[in-house]
């Protein structure tokens, strides 16, 4: 398989970045794309489309390379528990806390073959991987329980590029020693050097690459100026890590985590925004007291309509819509706000008839015909002549009651519908938050009810912004990188 590797010599020194803008250049010129990172330490992921946990960085890469995340491209996610221990995440899915120790010891085999694993499936589906480093490539004493660096671009034998990071000082000290701490096989996958961050004149960095060409026979493919990282106001690093988030949220929306949740991408722009909190409430959980509350697609509509009932939280919504509360139902979560849902021949895999919330006059039959198509409409609320795009993608036929206390949601009748408090919201379309002046104006609906000032809702749409952010990053970055002696 063919593969370019992006290790760092010291931890922030930019590869996520780097590696993101790499998957977008590359992906330009025709090239089949897929991140990986075998290991990730981080509080902040990624729900893929199914469900799976993954790092934020390879999510934001693979949009970068244009495809979808996948759990694959990041197979272990670690996330901090206290200062001796991980919460280990292994392709997507939640199993054990380790200590420190026990994880390296786990790392050494398990760990290695998990990542070969993965390794072997991309290789098998793309024409190359981008694959990310982690902290530094040179802590010898961890070579054993290594799984994003040297021991990934040996396995590939993938020419590799060296990214320093010049905001720290001591860059020139950092590449040698770097070099110097590596096996000979491994040194010699070393193809290039990239200098980041750079704030020194024009003539100093000309000196500096100089020297270091001459004195490790390497050379500098790039030095990427400290605007690269900054760029877009920093807007870059806000999706990539998240800064500039809100430590106090001025809105809370609680997502009803389904036993069989779907759609997890439908709330990205939700979360994308400032002053918002997204905020995952499973079945065993109490709903607190959030701005809204949105029930989710899900796979098995009939049996997690099921669970909400038995848990009691069918009932918590219930309290809260009637105490003035806003909830929203996305498929096969507009489904359940309506007064039963059956699945006459167990098409979702369980047969029968389930109350349902009844807060919409609806009612649907889960059939074999599947609804899956793009729409584009227009909306009626919350606010007339709104552009929204989205898709279907469900089972199931809804009936509507003639009522003058509901109104639809868009010009398509069938598609949404909405009580006249706007309290109680359902839609089959997926992606309604992408739209940018559709979800400001939805928004501020609940910031009116907490006295907050209105957003603007002039803005692009999400994916329109996320686009915007990559294609800056990676038209600077390419202003000040050649990889083409490693392609060739």
């Amino acid at each position: 398989m063919k593969a370019l590797t992006v290790l760092g010599t010291t931890s922030e020194a930019g590869k996520s970045v780097l590696t993101t803008a790499l998957c977008r250049l590359l992906s330009r010129q025709g090239i089949r794309i897929s991140p990986f990172k075998g290991a990730s330490i981080s509080v902040q992921s990624y729900l893929t489309e199914i469900g799976g946990e993954m790092s934020y960085a390879q999510a934001l890469q693979a949009w970068a390379a244009g495809i979808a995340p996948a759990v694959e491209m990041n197979p272990l996610l670690l996330r901090p528990k206290g200062d001796s221990a991980y919460q280990v995440i292994i392709k997507g899915v939640v199993t054990e806390t380790l200590s420190i120790n026990e994880f390296h010891r786990w790392a050494e085999r398990e760990g290695w073959a998990l990542v070969r694993q993965c390794l072997d499936q991309l290789g098998g589906e793309f024409d190359l991987l981008v694959c990310e480093g982690a902290g530094s490539t040179a802590e010898v004493h961890l070579r054993g329980s290594d799984l994003a660096n040297m021991r990934v671009a040996r396995y590939l034998n993938s020419p590799t590029l060296l990214l320093v990071d010049s905001e720290r000082g001591g860059a020139l000290a950092h590449v040698v020693g770097t070099l110097e701490l590596l096996e000979p096989i491994e040194r010699a996958l070393v193809r290039g050097i990239v200098i980041n961050k750079w704030r020194s004149p024009q003539a100093v960095s000309q000196a500096a690459v100089s020297w270091l060409e001459e004195r490790t026979g390497i050379p500098v493919l790039g030095v990427i100026p400290w605007d690269a990282i900054a760029c877009s106001h920093q807007g870059t690093l806000n999706l990539l890590k998240r800064h500039g988030k809100a430590t106090s949220p001025e809105v809370t929306v609680a997502v009803v985590r389904l036993p069989h949740l779907t759609g997890f991408a439908d709330f990205d722009p939700l979360d994308a925004e400032p002053t918002v909190r997204v905020k995952y409430v499973s079945l065993k959980q109490s709903l607190g007291y959030p701005d809204a509350v949105i029930l989710p697609g899900s796979r098995t509509t009939l049996a997690d309509l099921e669970a909400l009932q038995e848990s009691g939280m069918a009932q918590e919504i219930l309290d809260y819509q009637a105490a003035g509360g806003t909830v929203l139902g996305i498929a096969g979560g507009f489904q359940m706000l309506g007064e039963f849902v059956a699945d006459p021949e167990g098409v979702e895999g369980m047969e029968g008839r389930i109350s349902g919330l009844s807060l919409l006059p609806m009612t649907t039959v889960i059939t074999q015909q599947k609804v899956a198509r793009q729409r584009s409409v227009t909306s009626t609320y919350p606010h007339v002549g709104l552009h929204v795009t989205g898709y279907e993608l469900h089972r199931g036929r809804s009936k509507f009651a003639q009522t003058d206390a509901f109104q639809p949601l868009f010009e398509d009748s069938k598609l949404g519908i909405v009580d006249s408090y706007q309290s109680v919201w359902g839609t089959y379309l997926h992606g309604i938050f992408d739209s940018g002046p559709w979800r400001r104006t939805w928004l501020n609906r609940l910031r009116q009810q907490r006295g907050l000032k209105a957003l603007p809702t002039g803005i692009p749409n999400y994916r329109e912004q996320r686009e915007t952010l990559l294609e800056n990053l990676t038209d600077f970055v390419e202003q000040n990188l050649d990889i083409s002696p490693l392609l060739s």
